[in-house]
């Protein structure tokens, strides 16, 4: 995978307002917010996207799923936040480096987009 703006924020190569950091992802707040809370789950692991991750990434995939839940939770939405994650550019992903947007705050409409 090329190197992208989330894996310049992994190495500190730029900066990021930073909610959650462990062995396996980091989280931070989208420098574009479309709610009143916007943050952005990422793997470390570089993963362009989910159609391209392999099965031996399951507790990964998990792992980043329950940290968007501590996250919500940690920021006072642990009662209702949605997950948004695209995969490919026809549904609107711009990063190449597979991410989870944990989005509260505000009403949400269904279906999205």
């Amino acid at each position: 995978m090329s190197e992208t703006i989330f894996s310049k924020i992994i190495n500190r190569e730029i900066d990021a307002d930073i909610v959650f950091e462990d062995e396996h992802c980091l989280a931070f707040r989208d420098v574009n917010p479309q709610a009143p809370l916007h943050v952005l789950v990422i793997p470390k692991k570089p993963i362009a996207m989910l159609a391209q991750a392999d099965d031996d990434d399951g507790e990964l995939l998990g792992h980043l799923m329950l940290v968007a839940r501590r996250v919500a939770r940690d920021e006072g939405y642990g009662d209702a936040f949605r997950l948004v994650m695209n995969n490919g550019e026809a549904v609107g992903q711009t990063v190449f480096h597979m991410h989870l947007h944990v989005l509260a705050g505000r009403g949400f409409q269904w279906p999205p987009g």
